[in-house]
C-alpha cells in the first residue's frame, strides 16, 4: 500500500486502539503521520512502531477537550509536515449508563470530546486542506446510535449522533474544495471494547452472535486499511457518507 505518498495526517488518541491501528495503516500506505493524545509514552510506543516501518511520526500531546490544545495540533502538524491532509477524529469519552446514572459532567465530557472537538478540528484543519486542493476528514461514530435497544447506550448514542450531523454538513458546505468528511462505526479490539466484554460478558456473548462476519476487527488490517483506502484518490468521490466497519452487523440505512 503506497496511495498516500506524499500525504500528511493528524490522528487524535493515537497512542492505542483504533487510533492506533488507523495511524500504523496510515503510515504503511505512505503517509506522514502526527500522532496525538494525552500519554505521551503511548504515542512513542506508536510513533516506534511507525519508525521501525521505515515511516514518519510526530508524537503531540494534549487534551482533546482543550481548544488551544487543538489549534497546537494543527500548527504543529502543519510547521514539521508543510501541509495537512488527513485528519482522523478518533479520540471520545464514552458517557456510558442508563440516563440516570450518567452525571451531566460525564454527558457534557462527552459532547466536549466528541462533536465539539471534532467541529473544532475540522475547521481548524479545513484551511491548510483548501490550500492543497482538498483533503479528507475522518470521523468517528457508532453503531450503538442505532440499537433497537437504547437502553444503557442513550447519552453514547446522543453524542454519536451528533457526529453524524456534523459529517453530514461539513461535506455538504466544504465538497467545492475537494474537502471529504466521512464517518466510521468500527466494531475492533480495543481496550475500551475489551473492558465491556469484561464487564458484560452476557450482553457481549449475545452482541458477537449478531456479527455476520463472526469476528471483532483487528485494529489495524481491518479498521486501519479501511480508513487508509477511503482516504486514497481511489474512492475520491465519496464523501458525508457513514461507513459501518462492524462485520456487517449494524444496519445504517
Amino acid at each position: 500500500m503506497a496511495g498516500l505518498a506524499g500525504k500528511a495526517a493528524l490522528v487524535t488518541g493515537a497512542g492505542q486502539g483504533v487510533g492506533q491501528g488507523i495511524a500504523l495503516a496510515l503510515a504503511a500506505a505512505g503517509a506522514r503521520v502526527a500522532l496525538a493524545g494525552r500519554t505521551l509514552s503511548k504515542l512513542e510506543d506508536t510513533a516506534a512502531m511507525i519508525r521501525e516501518r521505515g515511516g514518519e511520526a510526530l508524537t503531540l500531546t494534549g487534551d482533546v477537550k482543550a481548544e488551544a490544545d487543538l489549534s497546537a495540533w494543527v500548527e504543529q502538524a502543519c510547521a514539521t509536515f508543510g501541509q495537512l491532509d488527513i485528519l482522523v477524529n478518533n479520540a471520545q469519552e464514552v458517557p456510558l449508563g442508563k440516563l440516570e446514572e450518567v452525571s451531566d459532567e460525564a454527558f457534557l465530557n462527552g459532547f466536549i470530546s466528541g462533536p465539539l472537538a471534532s467541529f473544532r478540528l475540522m475547521k481548524l484543519a479545513r484551511p491548510h486542506m483548501a490550500a492543497r486542493g482538498g483533503g479528507t476528514i475522518i470521523n468517528l461514530s457508532s453503531s450503538a446510535a442505532k440499537r433497537w435497544d437504547m437502553a444503557g447506550y442513550g447519552a453514547y448514542g446522543a453524542v454519536k449522533q451528533a457526529t453524524r450531523a456534523l459529517t453530514r454538513a461539513a461535506a455538504s458546505e466544504w465538497g467545492r474544495e475537494n474537502i471529504r468528511v466521512l464517518t466510521i462505526a468500527p466494531h475492533a479490539e480495543s481496550p475500551g471494547l475489551k473492558w465491556w466484554v469484561q464487564n458484560n460478558p452476557e450482553e457481549a456473548e449475545a452482541f458477537f452472535r449478531t456479527i455476520p462476519l463472526g469476528r471483532i476487527g483487528r485494529l489495524e488490517e481491518d479498521i486501519g486499511r479501511a480508513v487508509a483506502a477511503l482516504c486514497s484518490d481511489e474512492l475520491g468521490y465519496l464523501t458525508g457518507a457513514t461507513i459501518p466497519l462492524d462485520g456487517g452487523q449494524a444496519n445504517f440505512d
